[in-house]
Formats: structure tokens, C-alpha cells, sequence
């Protein structure tokens, strides 16, 4: 079943308009961050490529935009959606990560959020995990691209964060 998109979010042809941004500073890095929120990462759909100073990963981003006015089943209840999304960082020089078994062909990593820091001889960029997952990027400049692929599918799931306190009286969120 095709999901019913509004017309803001439809092309002149009528075919949905891919979320397409680039990163440049901070500020565009959170609102990268913001939607690629809750998006989940297959270990093997990622690579770096260091004579092109390239990381890429191919993401299903949770489409948190359709949140709102997002479709509905027959019987009226809210469904949600997500779409196959590129993430690119361009000038990176080295990537290292923590808790990822890259070879496990069924990890899946869900996506919690996207930090950048300024250094003296370079930046780095952590793309943080659940389970403590992380993925850091060390780069020259911020260079971030991403964009959807394809057409979104509809999906009865919406992201749900445990804020209860664990037993030290502190959330995991």
C-alpha cells in the first residue's frame, strides 16, 4: 500500500520529495542529527573508502517529518513511515569504532545521535549507538551529505525511548 503523502511533500509529478541537506557547521549537524534520529544501520551497510576520504552508510531513517500528518490504516489507526537514506562524510582521515562487530552480518545499530567537535589538529564526528555502539569519524572539515533513496514504506512502529530510571535512579534515554 502506497502511503498517502500531503502534497507539500510531493513533487510537481506527484513523487515524494526526498529529504536532501548538507552539513557544513554545528547547526547543520544537529538538524541532521535530529532526523536521522532512531534510524537503524545494518553493521555491513557502511564502508570507508581512504583514498577518497569518503565514509558512507546506507540508513532506514524513521521519517520523524510525518509524524503529524502521517498515514493511516483502513480502520483509521496511525501508521508510520521510514525510507532508505545515504549518510556521506566527506574528508575523512580515519574511523574507529566501539562495540561493532562490523563482520556480524545481522547487527543492526539504531541510531541515537550525531556529535562534532572542533580539535586543534582536526575534528571528530561520533555517530552514537544504543548499547554504547560508537562510530567516530575523524575529519579535516565538516562535510556531511544525506539523502533519502527511493520511495518511503509505511510501518505499524514508532521509535519508543525507556525513560524510567534504571535501579541507581538514573534514565537511559
Amino acid at each position: 500500500m502506497a502511503p498517502n503523502v500531503p502534497k507539500r511533500l510531493r513533487g510537481p509529478n506527484g513523487d515524494v520529495i526526498p529529504f536532501r541537506v548538507a552539513a557544513k557547521d554545528s547547526e547543520d549537524l544537529a538538524v541532521v542529527a535530529a532526523f536521522l534520529q532512531d534510524a537503524i544501520l545494518p553493521a555491513p551497510e557502511m564502508t570507508y573508502d581512504p583514498k577518497t576520504k569518503r565514509f558512507v552508510a546506507i540508513l532506514t531513517r524513521f521519517r520523524w517529518e510525518r509524524l503529524e500528518d502521517g498515514p493511516k490504516s483502513e480502520d483509521g489507526a496511525r501508521l508510520y513511515e521510514r525510507v532508505h537514506t545515504a549518510l556521506r562524510f566527506d574528508d575523512v582521515t580515519s574511523v574507529r569504532s566501539v562495540k561493532i562487530d562490523r563482520k556480524d552480518p545481522k547487527l543492526m545499530l539504531n541510531l541515537l545521535s550525531i556529535g562534532w567537535e572542533a580539535g586543534e589538529t582536526g575534528d571528530t564526528v561520533d555517530l552514537v549507538f544504543a548499547d554504547g555502539a560508537t562510530i567516530r569519524l575523524d575529519v579535516a572539515r565538516l562535510s556531511c551529505h544525506v539523502e533519502d533513496l527511493g520511495e518511503p514504506w509505511v510501518t505499524p512502529f514508532r521509535p519508543d525511548h525507556d525513560t524510567a530510571p534504571d535501579a541507581d535512579g538514573t534514565s537511559q534515554v
